[in-house]
């Protein structure tokens, strides 16, 4: 006497199937979405002062360098310290409880506490003046921040998409006295102010 029907003969391989197409979808969400485009991208930290550079950068054209005085001759680029904030606000909105952290910071001594929003794993180097000088733009790694109110990381900062631009970097070159510019129209408009060979080897960024 059969006690179970004879249709139930494909439901191992219905299960298979089943089981094998569900892996498959997990496996391509994970990668997707757990990939570093994903994980980084958007990256938008709560600050302890809520600095607008679309405020400063964007309307009222600051360049880069008032805030990041050092870009252009170190390797890592300095939060300003509450000085370069006291230059204009201790005239500027002097009373502003926004700014309270700011003249807090000044009148205690201790500096604030900033997040950072575009962070390079350990093992691997980077330095702001050697592409600074090459013509590489801040717009190129950093987007539009002169249209953020809060800074966001808009590129993955992976070691392929930092590749694919050390093997054509030309598209990414503009001239030098326009590497603070936000127009992204300004790239590949001119040739590097000497021949680049960036490199492509391990020991390029992992020193």
């Amino acid at each position: 006497m059969q006690i179970f029907p004879r249709s139930l003969n494909r439901l191992p391989a219905i299960v298979a199937v089943v089981v094998a197409l569900a892996g498959g979808l997990v496996t391509s969400l994970v990668w997707y979405y757990f990939s570093p485009l994903h994980t980084q991208v958007g990256y938008q930290p709560h600050q302890p002062v809520p600095y607008s550079h679309l405020l400063h950068a964007g309307q009222m054209g600051m360049d880069c360098r008032y805030c990041h005085a050092n870009i252009e001759r170190a390797a890592h680029a300095m939060i300003p310290p509450t000085q370069t904030c006291m230059n204009c606000h201790s005239l500027v909105r002097t009373t502003s409880a926004r700014l309270a952290p700011v003249r807090e910071s000044w009148a205690s001594g201790e500096a604030i506490e900033w997040v950072k929003v575009h962070r390079l794993p350990d093992h691997a180097y980077f330095d702001h003046s050697v592409h600074l000088s090459a013509g590489v733009g801040c717009v190129e790694c950093h987007g539009r921040v002169d249209r953020m109110d809060v800074v966001r990381q808009s590129q993955p900062l992976s070691m392929s998409w930092c590749l694919d631009c050390h093997r054509n970097p030309t598209p990414h070159i503009r001239p030098i006295d326009q590497i603070t510019n936000m127009d992204p129209s300004l790239s590949g408009t001119a040739q590097p102010p000497r021949t680049l060979n960036p490199p492509q080897t391990c020991s390029g960024c992992h020193r």
